[in-house]
């Protein structure tokens, strides 16, 4: 019975711990893959200044790593085992990283590029830049590894939870059936020494009554 919660118990968490963390992580990673296509209706948007405009450096610089942070997001949101957790938990860093340097290296890699910020003051182009990559990237990763160091430290919570016996219906119906047995053979213990005695004091009686009657 422990053995078979033993190699559960050092995986298992309350789904609880990532859930906050992995639905921001989900709203983010929608909020860097939608963004290049949606703004440009709000004049909030790098070149080409055109809604839902595919392309190569669109598809690898946004939308993948997006998409990567979304999933590692909902892994976090609903898994209960810390080893799954953790996974989302590195798929939602490498996705904020990606946004940081993914520009850097976009040339190098020959995946494309985004263009140049819509942007008449310096302020809207820093804001665009923070809205769109480096701010985004540096929230995820902070949020993800946040995360990551809440589902890899075991607490006594969960220690307590693994450590707790197992109160299944087939221990339960187990413990019903066998419970009887002990008093069952007590009280046939019981009966046998009270049958013998009888009959011992039965033989004795008998003798004495047969020199009563000499």
């Amino acid at each position: 019975m422990n053995d078979s919660r033993s190699g559960f118990g050092s995986l298992h968490m309350p789904r609880s711990r990532g859930a906050v963390s992995g639905l921001l992580l989900i709203i983010l990673g929608v909020w860097g893959a939608l963004i290049p296509f949606i703004g440009p209706y709000f004049h909030f948007a790098y070149t080409p200044d055109q809604a839902w405009v595919w392309s190569t450096g669109r598809a690898w610089l946004e939308v993948f790593p997006g998409v990567t942070a979304a999933v590692g997001g909902f892994l976090l949101l609903v898994s209960g085992n810390r080893a799954t957790a953790m996974f989302g938990g590195w798929l939602a860093v490498i996705a904020g990283a990606w946004f940081i340097v993914g520009r850097t290296l976009a040339s190098t890699l020959r995946i494309g590029g985004i263009g140049q910020p819509i942007a008449a003051t310096d302020a809207k182009r820093a804001v665009l830049e923070i809205c769109y990559f480096s701010g985004l990237g540096a929230l995820i990763v902070f949020l993800s590894g946040a995360v990551l160091a809440r589902v890899t430290v075991r607490t006594l919570r969960d220690v307590e939870s693994a450590s707790e016996p197992d109160l299944s219906p087939e221990a339960d119906s187990s413990g019903l059936v066998e419970a009887p047995a002990a008093p069952t053979e007590v009280m046939n213990s019981a009966a046998s020494q009270s049958h013998r005695r009888e009959g011992k004091g039965g033989f004795f009686r008998r003798r004495s009554a047969g020199v009563t009657s000499h």
